[in-house]
Parts: C-alpha cells; sequence; structure tokens
C-alpha cells in the first residue's frame, strides 16, 4: 500500500514539474507574439540590409505576422539614439560615434549586436581647390555632417595623424558641422574648402559639384577596414526577446550575403526605398560610385570601435573613459553565423 502511495506522490510530482515546464515555455512563446517590434535606419546606402529588407518584406517574414515592424527613419545618429532612449526603438542601424556615446551616457542601456557596414566615407575639397596632401588643409575651413559623428571623429584622426588640429583646440583648421545638402551648397559658394562625407553624399559631391578625392574611403582610416554603421539594440529588449533578436539577425545575415551576392538587384531595391522615403532617387552612376566605397558586412569591426571610443575622448565627446565590457553582445550574432557555417565574432 506504502508503494502504491509512493507511486501515486511521485506521479503526481512529476505531473506538476511537467505542467510548469509546459507554462513556461507557452509563456516564453507568448512574450515574443503581439510584439511591435520598432527598427530605427537612415535612408542611406550605409544601412543597405535595413533598406532592403524593408522593401522586400524579409524582416517582417522572419519576426512573423503577429510582431508587426514600425520602422522609423532618422537623418542623424543623436537623434535615434534619444528615440531610444525614450522607449521609442528596439534596434537600429547607426553610426559607431553615437552608439558609442549612447551607450556611455545611458550607462549601458544599448549595445552593439552586429556590423553592417565598413568605410564609405571620403574626404573631398571643393573644384577650384586641388590639393596633394592633408596638410595642405592648414589654415582652412573642412566640415562634417555632425560633429561626434563617425565622420566627425575619423577628421580628427586624420587631422591628428597630420600634424593638425581644429581651431577650437589651439590649431589651424577650422571644422564646421553642417548638413550634407548644406555641404554641398557651401562647397560650391566656396564658403568651406573641404569636407569628410559618407556615401553617396561623396559621389553625389564628385559629380554634381565637381568636388576632388583627397582621400578614398581606404586612405581615411585603416585601410577602409573600420565600421561606418553598426547594428544596436536595446538592452531590455535583447534580454526579454532573445528570440526576436535572433530572427532580426538571422534576416540581417541572410540580407548581408544577398546584397554581397547580388549588388545590382539589390542597388534597384534600396534606391526604389531611398526615393520612397527622401522623393528622389540616387542617380545610377552616383550609386554604383558609393557602392564602390563601402563594404557590406556583419563584422562590426571591433577594434575600429575601441578606437573611436578613443578618438571620442580625445575629442572630449565622452568625459571618461567608459566600461565597454557590456557594449559588445555577439552571443545571438555568433550563435547564428555558427549555424551557416559562416566565421563568428569575437566578443
Amino acid at each position: 500500500m506504502k508503494f502504491v502511495k509512493l507511486g501515486l506522490i511521485v506521479a503526481l510530482v512529476v505531473a506538476v514539474a511537467g505542467g510548469i515546464s509546459g507554462c513556461s515555455t507557452s509563456t516564453n512563446t507568448a512574450e515574443n507574439k503581439n510584439v511591435k517590434v520598432r527598427i530605427a535606419h537612415f535612408p542611406n546606402i550605409t544601412h543597405s540590409q535595413a533598406l532592403v529588407g524593408r522593401a522586400n518584406g524579409e524582416f517582417q517574414k522572419a519576426l512573423g505576422e503577429s510582431n508587426p515592424i514600425e520602422w522609423k527613419t532618422f537623418n542623424a545618429g543623436p537623434a535615434e539614439i534619444e528615440a531610444l532612449f525614450a522607449g521609442e526603438v528596439d534596434i537600429g542601424y547607426i553610426g559607431p560615434g553615437p552608439a558609442i556615446n549612447g551607450y556611455t551616457k545611458s550607462k549601458g542601456d544599448l549595445q552593439i549586436i552586429a556590423g553592417a557596414t565598413d568605410a564609405g566615407a571620403i574626404l573631398i575639397t571643393r573644384k577650384d581647390l586641388v590639393l596633394t596632401n592633408v596638410k595642405e588643409l592648414s589654415g582652412k575651413k573642412v566640415a562634417v555632417p555632425q560633429f561626434g559623428n563617425t565622420q566627425d571623429l575619423s577628421l580628427r584622426h586624420i587631422l591628428q595623424e597630420n600634424g593638425l588640429k581644429d581651431t577650437t583646440k589651439g590649431g589651424t583648421v577650422e571644422v564646421r558641422q553642417a548638413d550634407n545638402p548644406d555641404i554641398k551648397t557651401l562647397l560650391d559658394k566656396g564658403e568651406i574648402d573641404a569636407a569628410l562625407v559618407p556615401e553617396p553624399w561623396g559621389a553625389r559631391l564628385v559629380s554634381e559639384v565637381k568636388a576632388n578625392i583627397l582621400l578614398d574611403q581606404k586612405q581615411v582610416w585603416r585601410d577602409g577596414n573600420y565600421t561606418t554603421a553598426v547594428v544596436v539594440a536595446n538592452t531590455k529588449f535583447i534580454k526579454e526577446h532573445p528570440e526576436l533578436i535572433e530572427k532580426f539577425l538571422r534576416t540581417h545575415v541572410e540580407l548581408t550575403s544577398y546584397i554581397n551576392q547580388n549588388p545590382e538587384k539589390a542597388k534597384e531595391s534600396i534606391n526604389a526605398q531611398i526615393k520612397e522615403l527622401t522623393g528622389k532617387p540616387l542617380a545610377k552612376q552616383i550609386l554604383d560610385d558609393a557602392f564602390k566605397r563601402l563594404t557590406v558586412t556583419n563584422d562590426p569591426e571591433k577594434d575600429s570601435v575601441v578606437d573611436f571610443v578613443k578618438l571620442s575622448l580625445d575629442a572630449g565627446f565622452i568625459k571618461a573613459a567608459p566600461d565597454l565590457k557590456d557594449l559588445f553582445n555577439f552571443k545571438i550574432l555568433n550563435k547564428v553565423l555558427k549555424e551557416k557555417g559562416l566565421k563568428e565574432i569575437e566578443n
């Protein structure tokens, strides 16, 4: 009789445990349904995976109809970071400079989970100013799209390498910030002498205002092996919805391969999105030239991000060296890369 009772008790415990386990799985699944996923990007070819995936619906297909995507478009990294802080963005394509500043100011509320593109920026001079080396920028006015952004940090590094500094640091080069369309106007009017800009603006300035290329994308920094755009995510969203992050990253990796294997088709999708978002597509020659100057990749070039931190610190955009141990989170990305037989990223 005792054995019968013991058997009943064991069976009951197993049933209860199984019920708890079943509830846990059900809850986890439920947590990844009916979740609106807010994805941010720029209408820019350096955010190619976002543009192609948005155009062909691949991200939405991967996340499922029960998890609608709300696309958010920004023109500057700081604005996107503020939206992320406000809980209005879950995942975003963005430059490493704003990503670093956002991580530092929020004390870890965002993490870099993948790379997007490398290089894709050039240093140009106005059409009537042909320089043979960077040292000749002394006494000149040089524009960047925004203080503290990737191009600004790259420019300051270039100046330092050539024994120059901006005027706010007691140097002889006046660094100005201006939106990319304004840079075009300022160059054309001769109100600035040079600019370091991302693509496709580099190609546009060469084509439309006959700017000269002083440094190409490989000469700007690290032979072109530096990140121009990364993928960040809200740390809380990563913890609460790892399955959705995995589905997103799997699609991101697949889109990276697709773009590299089918560049002409990809450029058509990218240009269609640029037209939809800005009202004007890029001329084919400009798009082709711009695309040659960037590398679409999953690799965030971690070493270059760490170097960007040093540059941001030297320039005074961050006040103290941040603890970077939680800036990178490649666990889910590496799981996807391993499944696909691709090289994993060192975390």
